[in-house]
């Protein structure tokens, strides 16, 4: 039952994910705020759902083709460096099958047990990324809002998905 709660949010929420990649307007991927670049935000975001939804202690755990040491840092200002659009929505791809081939394993007993070589529960880690997930899809909305005047779409608890294809709007 429980599992089934994760799965049904955690499905809306790779929606607004995509979405929300597809609503950033190519004039603004490189865009810089507080000197952190859009895509930078972006790979921060997906970088952590990566690593701390299931277990960020994995010793198997490999860093996408293109990572270096601190791209996913959101302290640090890159130089040089940078994440195409394209490589960025092939990672969300292999990172929201990642998810969700999880999930659909997961059952309501499994939620209090503690990954391999972690000191948080499978459900603490699940909670927890989906909430820094939506932190910082919250600022990444902020910036398109005020930069393009669009407000990407929400899926609220109940709504429908858009039958129109990806970007949606209000």
């Amino acid at each position: 039952m429980l599992c089934d709660d994760i799965r049904f949010l955690t499905e809306r929420a790779l929606w607004e994910m995509e979405n929300l990649m597809k609503c950033i307007p190519d004039s603004l991927w490189f865009e810089r705020y507080d000197g952190i670049p859009m895509w930078k935000y972006v790979y921060h975001t997906l970088y952590s759902m990566d690593r701390w939804f299931i277990n960020p202690y994995d010793a198997n755990y490999k860093d996408p083709e293109f990572h270096m040491e601190t791209l996913a840092n959101l302290n640090v200002i890159p130089k040089e460096e940078f994440v195409s659009r394209e490589q960025m929505e092939n990672y969300f791809v292999q990172v929201r099958e990642k998810i969700q081939n999880y999930i659909n394993g997961l059952k309501d007993s499994e939620l209090s047990e503690r990954p391999e070589g972690c000191d948080l529960s499978k459900f603490c880690l699940i909670l927890g990324q989906i909430r820094h997930w939506h932190r910082h899809m919250g600022v990444i909305y902020g910036f398109i809002i005020k930069d393009d005047g669009k407000w990407p779409y929400v899926l609220n608890m109940r709504g429908q998905y858009p039958d129109e294809p990806m970007p949606n709007y209000y």
